[in-house]
């Protein structure tokens, strides 16, 4: 731990140019997810002062004028003059690029805002902020706005320098920031997004307290207020990713434990579901691509399980050992490490790449679960993980004697389609498209519609599985999700090969009503489970069909939401015809290329998964058993007020 704080301790890199010009560089997208990049990068820096010691509670406030406040009781940012930029320690935070007190481990031991970019690219795609630092006894502030002079923008240029503005007990940081809607395409917060990743850190920092206040929404004649805090830490977490599952464990297994390279805190529960669910985290930020941390997690719980069950008696020598999956089958996980200069890797830099973690988490993971199984009391739930894992090596062995799941999947990868994909002519992967389409009638103005140089169709004849709850050899005897799995390429499961995969767009395109929605759902949940790699690496689009075609003589206009209809009527004007698609089979093949298929003109959605945690929650509650759950959802998110005013129209 440090004995002093100081503006000696910021290590200065490069100055602040080029945020303005290329935010995306720093932020990665203009878009809502850029807008709430800049908010989580102050909440880090909060977060990182309480994780390492220093502080215990954050508070998030979105005011009423659109901007965001992030208070926190840590130490305050050194206000002392930097000696070598000659100005505050505040200053310099707020306006250099990769400066801050993160880059040694004298001040933090373990940090989320790596980069140190993030005050100051909040800082910089604000109209305005300020900061007010209480420290020493006394409370600093200083202002920064983003100037317009001539045509062109300079961004965080301080109002005056940092000023002494009273006398206060209280000890932290308060940075309160404007977004710029010169900037970003929406620059309105979202409620449920920042409800959720602040729970997350919640229960990812045991102990720290996180209050959101929202004061653009009224709750009870206040605004609404929040708090987030969990002493149970990932204990709490997991109980809270399995609600809507059978909990086969009460009590979750809990360990923790440190090297000198990583800091260690795992929590696992079991469930009646048959997929394995691990949720893992570096320095509170998620690894949707796993790692070395869970490549030696997984080899920890096979070699702990296997053998406290040999220790114990209850793995005969003549009896065939459970694999590492079969220990997994139903098991949640939730595994968060704290370690020093990460190296990310992967399309999406999820994936941890520290070869050295392997060993380190192995090591804790194993010898921590030994001795958990060692206490008598935990002995049931030892008992409970060798009776599943048995259990599925015997379905597994079972189809293996039987060669059931390899019949399965030679008859995949030979599997007659002919008469049902409609294949592509052209060559190259990266550039071909796969349509799943509901139903012959839209495949065939599909078909028709299609450019066959670089995509492909796939009509389906009847509603696919619903994967949630089923085991692989159950998947594998629904003929539509074989036909699927034969159309891509890559295989399933274990056996799944991202760079066998022949269409790097797989695009799901049906009708815009409920039995079109339950469809998108089904073949998500069947992605999500079965081929999550295809949805990480951003490979899975949903088609966005038109619900209106509005037209007056030459002039002809698409409408893809009932918001936007009023706005297109106005421009199209006067003495127009309005048409509705009820379904993709309406539209001729011209209308669909259009405005479907044509990659100039149609619109996409790309189904991304940033938090795995919440994705989990929202496939559990949609697709599983727990009817409860599913009404309370979608009690509280449907509008059951919406009418169809079409035909009065």
């Amino acid at each position: 731990m440090a004995k002093s704080y100081d503006s000696k301790d910021i290590l200065v890199l490069e100055g602040l140019d080029a945020v303005r010009l290329r935010p995306g560089m720093y932020i990665g997208t203009t878009g809502v997810k850029g807008l709430h990049h800049i908010l989580w990068e102050i909440v880090d820096n909060s977060m990182d002062e309480l994780a390492n010691g220093f502080g215990s509670a954050i508070e998030v406030i979105l005011h009423e004028d659109g901007s965001a406040q992030v208070n926190d009781d840590g130490r305050g940012i050194p206000v002392d003059i930097h000696p070598t930029m000659k100005v505050s320690g505040v200053e310099v935070v707020f306006t250099q690029l990769h400066a801050g007190g993160k880059f040694n481990s004298e001040n933090y031991n373990f940090s989320g805002g790596l980069h140190g970019v993030g005050a100051s690219v909040t800082n910089a795609l604000s109209r305005w902020l300020t900061v007010s630092v209480f420290r020493n006894g006394h409370e600093y502030e200083m202002q920064f706005e983003a100037k317009e002079k001539n045509g062109k923008i300079s961004s965080g240029v301080s109002v005056s320098p940092l000023k002494m503005v009273g006398n206060t007990k209280k000890s932290g940081t308060s940075v309160r920031f404007m977004p710029d809607d010169r900037v970003f395409d929406d620059v309105v917060f979202n409620l449920e997004t920042i409800e959720k990743h602040l729970r997350e850190l919640a229960f990812l920092n045991k102990g720290i307290k996180i209050i959101l206040i929202d004061e653009r929404k009224m709750k009870n004649g206040e605004p609404y207020r929040e708090v987030f805090h969990y002493e149970g830490g990932l204990k709490d977490f997991i109980v809270y990713l399995n609600e809507g599952k059978t909990i086969e464990q009460k009590t979750p297994i809990y360990i923790e434990g440190k090297s000198n390279l990583v800091e260690l805190h795992c929590a696992m529960q079991y469930t009646n579901n048959y997929n394995e669910n691990v949720f893992s985290y570096v320095n509170n930020i998620p690894t949707t691509e796993g790692g070395t941390h869970e490549t030696g997690l997984k080899s920890a719980i096979t070699r702990a399980f296997n053998d406290s069950a040999k220790r114990m008696g209850l793995l005969k020598e003549k009896e065939t050992i459970p694999l590492g999956e079969d220990y997994r089958e139903g098991l949640t996980i939730v595994l968060s490490i704290k370690m020093r200069n990460i190296e990310f890797e992967g399309q999406t830099k999820t994936k941890l790449g520290n070869p050295e973690i392997k060993a380190e988490v192995e090591n804790i993971v194993y010898n921590e679960l030994i001795k958990f199984f060692d206490v008598q009391s935990n002995k049931s739930i030892l008992d409970l993980a060798i009776k599943k894992g048995k259990d599925a090596c015997k379905v597994r062995e079972a189809a293996r004697k039987a060669k059931e799941i390899t019949r399965q999947k030679n008859s995949i990868e030979s599997y007659n389609l002919v008469g049902k994909l409609s294949v592509c002519t052209g060559k190259k992967p990266e550039l071909n498209e796969l349509f799943i389409v509901e139903g012959d009638s839209a495949g065939g103005s599909a078909k028709q519609a299609r450019d066959r140089s670089f995509q492909a169709i796939l009509p389906l004849r009847g509603k696919p599985l619903n994967a949630e709850k089923k085991r692989l050899s159950q998947v594998l005897a629904n003929e539509e999700i074989r036909t699927i799995i034969s159309a891509l390429g890559t295989g399933i499961g274990e056996d799944f090969d991202l760079d066998s995969l022949k269409y790097h767009k797989v695009i799901i395109l049906s009708d815009a009503d409920q039995d079109g929605a339950h469809i998108r759902a089904i073949l998500l949940t069947f992605f999500f489970r079965y081929m999550k790699e295809l949805v990480l690496n951003g490979h899975v689009y949903i088609g966005m069909p038109p619900l209106y075609k509005i037209q007056r003589k030459d002039i002809v206009e698409y409408v893809y939401s009932d918001l936007e209809l009023p706005d297109a009527i106005e421009r199209v004007g006067k003495g127009y015809s309005i048409q509705r698609y009820k379904g993709l089979g309406e539209m001729n093949p011209e209308q669909l290329w259009e405005t479907t298929m044509d990659p100039n003109t149609r619109t996409m959605m790309r189904v991304t998964v940033e938090d795995a945690a919440n994705a989990e929650l929202m496939i559990t509650t949609l697709m599983g058993d727990d009817i409860e759950s599913r009404k309370k959802y979608i009690s509280e998110h449907a509008n059951f007020n919406k009418t169809d005013n079409f035909e009065v129209k």
